[in-house]
Formats: structure tokens, C-alpha cells, sequence
């Protein structure tokens, strides 16, 4: 059979077209066709958007995995949060990358885009850190 095979372990996360699952055991599954979807840390909480950079990831993030009601929002969300830590930011490659992740989400690559925006979440986190 075609598709993406996953393996879960017990108390993992996945989040699939905004829905949500929680596995009580461990699990192998299959996605046979297309859909967004992310699991384990790729999924952020809504407790750990505590920074400029994990609002952009938390945005892109609703964009890719929300409901169909949501991910318009949340790419306009996600739109504005890139643009002010453009504005705020004096790294040029911090800016690229913004722009690249934003082009890749307003073009239905929602997992490209969350890839990039965790470089920028670990960027910020040394630069908080040396600060």
C-alpha cells in the first residue's frame, strides 16, 4: 500500500487537518493520501509561544495543521508577526529566512515553511541567551 508509514510511541501527538490525537500505545499507522499533518515536537503547545520567533511558528504551525476556518487567520497571523520581527530584527539572514518561510506557507508548503521558522526559533533562542 502507497502512502507515508508513522510510528508512534505511547503519549505521542499528532496533529492531522486540525484534529488532534493522543496515543495511548504505541502505533503504526499509514497516511494513504494527502494531508497536513505534523507529530512529537513539531508540534508546538499553545503555552510554549512565549517569543516573537515561536509566534511565527505557532501561526505557521495553525496554518499547515488547522481547520479549514483557521488557516486563512492564521496565515495573516503569521504574515504580521513576520513582518514586525522583520522590522525588529538586525539579522539580514533572519530576514530571509522569514520571507522564505512565509513565501513557502502562502504557497501550500506549510511543512517547508515550519522547518525554516524552527531556524528562527533557535536563532532567537542563542541570541536571548547570549543577551
Amino acid at each position: 500500500m502507497a502512502g507515508l508509514g508513522i510510528r508512534l510511541s505511547a503519549g505521542d501527538k499528532l496533529v492531522i487537518n486540525g484534529a488532534a490525537i493522543q496515543f495511548e500505545s504505541d502505533a503504526q499507522i499509514r497516511l494513504a493520501n494527502q494531508v497536513n499533518f505534523l507529530f512529537g515536537r513539531q508540534i508546538m503547545a499553545p503555552d510554549e509561544v512565549t517569543t516573537p520567533a515561536r509566534r511565527i511558528y505557532f501561526a505557521l504551525q495553525t496554518a499547515h495543521v488547522g481547520t479549514q476556518d483557521e488557516r486563512r487567520a492564521a496565515l495573516e497571523s503569521a504574515r504580521y508577526f513576520i513582518e514586525t520581527f522583520a522590522q525588529e530584527t538586525t539579522s539580514a539572514t533572519a530576514r530571509a529566512l522569514l520571507a522564505e518561510a512565509l513565501t513557502a506557507a502562502e504557497n501550500g508548503r506549510g511543512y517547508d515553511a515550519l522547518r525554516i521558522a524552527r531556524r528562527i526559533v533557535r536563532h532567537e533562542d542563542a541570541v536571548l541567551a547570549d543577551a
